[in-house]
């Protein structure tokens, strides 16, 4: 199992901003040829997807929802991806997860079976 861990979660008021960040600690070379995902899920709802990467960063997906106000990317040099998150709306409230993705792959993913490896989750609350 490689370990995968979010960082980055909090309260914020609406309209407000937060970065996530996840980081494939051990991951070394073997990172930037991951696809990654973030995915959220509200207090008693089902696990969505949200954005995805694939491995070089030169593709990306969004889903409807946060098209325009969040934005994925990553530095394969630190092992480590970003969700920047602006214009928050209490409908974002949820848990966030990063995913990797370790089967080689050059398209982007965007279900929970396309990953391998998951984190734990961080908090994100937006207050209106």
């Amino acid at each position: 199992q490689v370990p995968v861990v979010e960082s980055g979660g909090g309260l914020v008021q609406a309209g407000g901003s937060l970065r996530l960040s996840c980081t494939v600690p051990g991951s070394g070379r073997t990172f930037s040829s991951f696809a990654m995902g973030w995915f959220r899920q509200p207090a008693g709802k089902a696990r969505d997807f949200v954005a995805g990467i694939n491995w070089s960063g030169d593709r990306i997906s969004y889903a409807d929802s946060v098209k325009g106000r969040f934005s994925i990317s990553r530095d394969n040099a630190k092992n480590t991806m970003y969700l920047q998150m602006n214009s928050l709306k209490p409908e974002d409230t949820a848990v966030y997860y990063c995913a990797a993705r370790e089967r080689w792959g050059r398209r982007l993913y965007s279900t929970p079976d396309d990953y391998d490896h998951w984190g734990q989750g961080t908090q994100v609350t937006v207050s209106s």
